[in-house]
């Protein structure tokens, strides 16, 4: 199956053109299940850059999300610690549809339907550039991550853990 060169406009996208953002866009046949390991390899990016967007709440039930390295998983623990909560854990692919405006699988922390607090695993920061969901199910958008930190205005954490 010849895979689409562009995307219809997402509300991320538009978010990304409202802000000046400049992105690249990069579909990609989505795998039910198949992940960050996946859309690196359609792709041929390092899953690394391949930046995964996580809907998770607080033990009030208050939605944030965390932006995490593909080949990287989130240590809740270390997250709720560095933010001063007694837990965090994700929400279930409903309630995160229901925060976020997205479906899981193509959430992207850009034209949330909520105003949430954003967390971004710091390394990611430091990355030449990053791929992160367009807000469509096999749609990645590649950007600089300082423009990912200028418009969400992400809050750096240290919560990575190895896969």
């Amino acid at each position: 199956m010849a895979k689409p060169s562009h995307v219809s406009e997402t509300p991320a996208t538009a978010f990304l053109k409202k802000n000046r953002v400049s992105f690249t866009e990069h579909p990609y046949e989505y795998e039910d299940r198949g992940g960050t390991r996946v859309s690196a390899e359609k792709l041929g990016v390092p899953e690394h850059a391949v930046v995964k967007t996580l809907v998770m709440e607080d033990e009030d039930k208050k939605p944030l999300v965390v932006l995490m390295h593909g080949d990287r998983d989130v240590s809740t623990k270390n997250l709720a610690r560095q933010l001063g909560k007694k837990r965090v854990e994700p929400c279930t692919p409903e309630v995160a549809q229901r925060h976020s405006g997205y479906q899981v699988g193509g959430t992207s922390p850009f034209g949330l339907r909520k105003p949430m607090p954003i967390y971004v695993e710091r390394s990611i920061l430091a990355l030449e550039r990053i791929w992160i969901n367009g807000g469509r199910r096999g749609f990645l958008v590649a950007l600089d991550p300082s423009e990912l930190a200028r418009v969400t205005r992400a809050t750096p954490v240290d919560v990575a853990l190895e896969k």
